[in-house]
Formats: C-alpha cells, structure tokens, sequence
C-alpha cells in the first residue's frame, strides 16, 4: 500500500464521519451521557439506609431495589442493543432517557418496598443499561486506528458517575430526603438526557452492516464458531468480574473487620474507582497497538497480579496502594471485550453481541459479591474469598491465553 493509497483512504474515512472531529465530538456526548445516565448505578447504594429506615424493614430487604436493579441492566443491555443494531442508538437513549426520569419520580412517590424495587428493575436498570452498553458499540463504528482509545473513554463514563453521583446524592439526601432527591434526580435526567440522546440521531458509517468482516471470519480467523466465541467472551466475562466483585464488593467491609474503619474502606473504593478511569483511558491506547485479545490477556494478569497483593499485605498503607494498583490493572478488562468484538464480528451485530457479553460481566459481579460474602460466613475470613477470586481470575485469563493462541493472524480493526 503507497503512501498516496493510505492518505486517501484516511480522506474517505473522514469524510464518512470516521476519525473525524464529528466522530472525536460524538465521543465528548456519549462520555456525558454514560456520567449521567449512570447515575443508576449509585443512587440506591447511597440512599439505602434512608430508604430502610422509612419503610421499617432488614438490611436484607431494603437491598432488594439494588438487585432488582441490577437484573434490569443486564437484561436491558441485550435489549438496548439490539435496538441499536436495528435503529440506531438514539432510539435506545431515547427511550432510556424516559425510563430514567420516570423510574425515579415514581421512586419518590412509591408508597411500599416493593414498588421501589420494580421501579428499579423495569425502568432505573433498563434505563441505565442503554447509557454504557449501546453507546460503547456506537462509538466503535466512528474509530478505526483509534477505536481501542475511544471505547475506553466512553466506557469511563460509568467510572465517572461513580466518582460524581456518590457526594451529590448523598448530600440531596441528607438535605431534601431520599423521596425528595429521586424526584430531582429524574428532573435533571429528564432535561439533560432527551436533548443529549436526539444529538445521536446519525447513524454510524457502517451501521448498515458495512465491515470488512463476516460471521465466518471467526470461524477462518480462531477456529471457532461466531457463538462458540460469542459463549467463550460470555464466560471470560463472568469470570474475571467474580474475582473483580472481591475488592469492589467487600473493600469497605474488609476495613471495617481490620479495624481500620469503613470510612477507610470507602475511600479505598473511590480510589480504586477514579485509577479505573486512568486503567481504562490506558488500555484503549494499548489495544490500539496491539488487539483486544492482549489487552484482555494483560489486564487479567494483572488482575491477578493485585489480587494475590491482597493475599500478602492487609495494613493500611498497603491497603491503599493496593486498591489504587487493582483499579489500575482491572479498568481495561471490560472494554477489551467491546475490541474483540468488533475485531472479530460485523458492525451490525455489534450492540447485541456486547449486550450478552455485559450480562455476564454483571452476572459475575452479583455472583462473586453473594459468594465472597457466603465463603466469610463459612470461614470467618476474607482470605479464603481472595482465594476464590483468584482462581475465577484464572478461568478469565485462560480463556484470553487460549484465543489467543488459536489466532491464525492480526485481524485488523473493521
């Protein structure tokens, strides 16, 4: 290929919209969209206590919205993404964005338990889902040599929320009342997310299916059929995010059994949430240079790396350190799922495809959280927990070495 060959086709690139400021500016909205959509992730984690003193009942109860909330988005991710592939991912914004506002002003005036744990389920956790998801697989039809950096920064949209919605709900809550704050919350999603969801209305340039991969291209490429990879990327996902939920899920309550405090815990979490960022924002550039199926490969090593720093060290210094290392080494391991997907499946499948894979990232979440919580009321200890997520950390980065290792060639970004 001339010089001249490759000029001109970074032009028509450009000119569709790909690499271009358009697409650079595209990137801008989705990473607002994804901090504030997210806030769906955090709001009821902060608002819990408030929500089971009002309503008199266990902790175990008053955890119910947030499963429930999360069964939403795993759900509502393969949902959003298929109506991404089909319409275009304004329609799934358009619609979460209602779904949003409307779950939590029905929040504020739920009258029982039960209905703030629907409202999670069917609309907050629906909602949600179509601002991490769908816009991650959009944004990767606008970049071609510099897709693994433009997945990574919209997938930090999540990240951000993390860090942003924490302080302001937990202030609205505590100056206006939890009811009062949903009912701010979903005015505010409802001004900023419809106008923001209709300045999506372009298509991608190959949203119509245009890529220079086929179905079959994973059979001629790994060996293996487009749903047995589909199955294996499902499995890596479940996998690597059950030894994820071991620090994420547990740091606080990990202190507070040390005796170092929760309030120790809980900045170790924020620590942990706002290297993520700068792990993910690293990963995308790594993944440009050297693939999705590395990227994933190293970012669970790494992992693995942190968890078994766990094992070793418990004071308070090293706590810190160590939260701060395992946000930088596990913040890349997710969107390297969004690069393999696209490396290796057609455009149009895309949203769906990242869908199911999400589900399983969020399945492992909840499941790892229930099992490192079970395997402290069996032994009394953390350590056996870290344990366990060592070897599902493991599974991850087998099955990331073994597709690696069935590659017949580099395939290049579509």
């Amino acid at each position: 290929m001339t010089p001249n060959s490759i000029r001109a086709g970074a032009q028509d690139r450009a000119a569709d919209g790909v690499e271009s400021p358009q697409a650079w500016g595209r990137l801008a909205v989705c990473l607002v969209i994804g901090a504030i959509g997210g806030v769906g992730m955090w709001s009821f984690v902060v608002a819990l206590p408030a929500v089971q003193a009002d309503f008199g009942v266990i902790r175990a109860d008053a955890s119910l919205p947030y499963t429930c909330l999360m069964i939403g988005f795993a759900l509502g991710g393969i949902v959003t993404g298929y109506l991404a592939d089909r319409y275009g991912v304004a329609v799934p914004l358009l619609i979460a964005s209602l779904a949003l506002s409307l779950g939590y002003i029905a929040t504020a005036f739920a009258g029982s338990l039960w209905q703030v744990a629907l409202v999670h389920g069917a609309l907050i956790g629906f909602g949600t889902s179509a601002t991490f998801g769908p816009l991650v697989a959009d944004i990767s039809h606008w970049f071609t040599q510099r897709r693994g950096i433009a997945v990574a920064l919209c997938a930090c949209g999540g990240y951000v929320a993390g860090v942003m919605w924490p302080p302001i709900v937990r202030s609205l809550v505590d100056t206006i009342g939890w009811r009062h704050a949903h009912l701010a919350i979903g005015i505010f999603c409802a001004a900023t997310l419809l106008p923001l969801a209709l300045t999506m209305r372009q298509r991608a340039p190959d949203a119509n299916g245009a890529s220079s991969f086929r179905a079959s291209d994973v059979t001629s490429d790994l060996g293996l059929s487009p749903n047995a990879l589909q199955l294996s990327l499902a499995i890596a996902g479940l996998a690597c995010c059950v030894a994820m939920a071991m620090p994420q899920v547990h740091i606080v309550a990990y202190c507070g059994d040390l005796g170092y405090g929760v309030a120790r815990g809980a900045e170790m979490l924020s620590l942990m949430l706002a290297f993520g960022i700068i792990s993910r924002t690293g990963s995308g550039w790594i993944a440009d240079r050297i693939g999705g199926v590395r990227t994933l490969l190293l970012s669970s090593m790494l992992q693995g790396v942190a968890l078994v720093l766990y094992l070793l060290f418990d004071g308070l210094f090293s706590l810190y350190v160590i939260s701060a290392l395992f946000g930088l080494f596990q913040g890349g391991i997710v969107p390297s799922y969004a690069i393999i997907i696209r490396e290796y499946y057609p455009a149009r499948e895309a949203g769906t495809r990242l869908g199911i894979v999400l589900m399983a990232t969020l399945s492992g979440m909840a499941l790892g959280g229930w099992m490192s919580g079970l395997i402290f009321d069996l032994t009394g200890s953390y350590w056996a927990a870290f344990v366990n997520g060592l070897a599902w950390n493991l599974v991850n980065l087998s099955i990331a070495a073994w597709l690696l290792a069935r590659s017949r060639a580099r395939v290049a970004f579509g």
